[in-house]
């Protein structure tokens, strides 16, 4: 209980000290999954709202296929892509492997999914006249697209804080793809894992502490969103 304490406060002093390693991992987390989430949004919107929308041939195996993504390890999407980046893979002559651009692929594919499935539940909640008046008022599919996610922001909000915080907390896909270097593609997750292996506690449950303090702030704007999207017009 003593040494806990102690590491414990250790962590602590790392924090509030500004100690440059530790926040430079932070940022190099923050950097990777803000950037994999940012590329992700916008084709995860097109496609929920043409499943929620529109009606073809294959449209409830396609929303049973990400619905069932949503649950794929971490470490499959990053072996996965691990053997498509390798130098026998088709795409070894990019030379992506344990770069911060792999680890944004792998991240992508891991929030895509639950971007599309949160998103497509929200929007086939959604009042369908949102979208028949505008266009009849006129406005163009584009506008009338930006009308539809107004009316479901508070539930596109949620997606988004749901798939930031799975993919910044992941270590299975970082650690195959990033390869865990110093200044460069180690993130908290992996940081995490490599200090406590090595004995570091301090440093480990510093990061963890980072960790901790983003999903209660996460959870505190799921609940929020969540709550103002249940709120009857």
């Amino acid at each position: 209980m003593e040494t806990l304490i102690e590491h414990s406060l250790q962590a602590f002093g790392l924090l509030v000290g500004g100690d440059a390693e530790l926040w430079h991992i932070v940022a190099i987390s923050f950097r990777v999954s803000g950037t994999a989430l940012a590329l992700a949004i916008f084709p995860a919107l097109l496609i929920a709202f043409v499943l929620a929308y529109s009606h073809f041939p294959g449209r409830r195996l396609l929303i049973s296929i990400f619905s069932t993504l949503m649950s794929v390890p971490a470490v499959v999407v990053g072996l996965t892509l691990y053997l498509v980046l390798s130098r026998a893979g088709p795409l070894g002559d990019l030379r992506l492997l344990f770069t911060q651009s792999a680890m944004v692929m792998g991240q992508i594919a891991l929030a895509f999914p639950l971007l599309v499935a949160m998103c497509h539940a929200s929007l086939q909640a959604s009042d369908r006249r949102a979208w028949e008046t505008a266009r009849m008022l006129g406005a163009s599919q584009a506008r009338a697209f930006c009308t539809v996610l107004f009316e479901v922001r508070f539930g596109l909000m949620a997606a988004v804080l749901a798939a930031f915080g799975r993919i910044i907390a992941e270590v299975g896909a970082s650690m195959m793809l990033g390869g865990n270097i110093l200044n460069y593609t180690r993130n908290i997750p992996t940081a995490i894992a490599l200090e406590t292996s090595k004995g570091a506690f301090a440093q480990g449950i510093a990061l963890g502490m980072v960790l901790l303090l983003l999903a209660f702030t996460l959870n505190i704007l799921l609940q929020y969103f969540q709550g103002r999207g249940h709120i009857a017009p």
